[in-house]
């Protein structure tokens, strides 16, 4: 037995034309963690509700790897978080994640992603979300995928309207210690915009994993 066998989602890859989702083994973390320090945003803007990237070189490198860790270790099928390393042409870009709970009876969760400053700009934050989206309707019998953006964020805002996302009401919330705007987005599979068609593999063992297989 390897370790995808124990945790079914390390062995999970999505293939989008030049892009490719795949799990976050142990081996990747470190690469993630660089790719982190180079920049995801502009310091003096902050894109997530809970501001990780704040944090110093060496405790983000570390925060990093416990909250991958963390994900395999809390996982079960009432409460999980799907993470995936991002590649695109071979280099790794970032990473595009699902979150979810009692995901069997709801078949609902929201996605979230991060992508390296020095790669953006290139159309592949839209192609991250168009692979995970494909997955989870056409492999995972997801009924709707939710996302969320702050209301000054507008680059995020374009990649969820490009993908099919409609507003789904704005809720005011905390941030560095201000007021933000947060907006629901949720996607419906017939309005879904699709990208390059995917090629999955290890999708019925993470089918199993999750429960909507016996």
């Amino acid at each position: 037995m390897d370790l995808v066998d124990a945790f079914p989602p390390l062995g999970l890859r999505i293939e989008a034309g030049p892009l490719v989702l795949r799990g976050v083994t142990d081996e990747l973390i470190p690469a993630l963690s660089e790719l982190a320090m180079s920049g995801i945003h502009d310091p003096a803007f902050m894109p997530f509700s809970f501001p990780w990237t704040d944090a110093p070189a060496e405790k983000l490198r570390t925060d990093l790897a416990q909250y991958h860790w963390g994900n395999r270790a809390r996982w079960s099928e009432a409460a999980w978080n799907l993470e995936l390393a991002v590649e695109y042409d071979g280099a790794l870009v970032g990473t595009q994640g699902f979150g979810t709970r009692d995901y069997v009876s709801t078949l609902t969760g929201e996605t979230g992603s991060w992508l390296a400053l020095k790669h953006q700009g290139r159309g592949i934050g839209t192609q991250m979300r168009q692979a995970i989206c494909a997955f989870l309707f056409d492999y995972a019998d997801a009924a709707e995928v939710t996302s969320a953006a702050f209301t000054d964020n507008p680059n995020s805002l374009a990649v969820s309207r490009k993908v099919g996302y409609r507003p789904d009401g704005d809720i005011r919330v905390k941030r560095r210690d201000t007021l933000a705007i947060s907006r629901r987005l949720v996607l419906m599979p017939e309005a879904f915009v699709r990208g390059e068609p995917i090629t999955v593999t290890g999708a019925a063992a993470f089918r199993t994993f999750i429960g909507l297989d016996s």
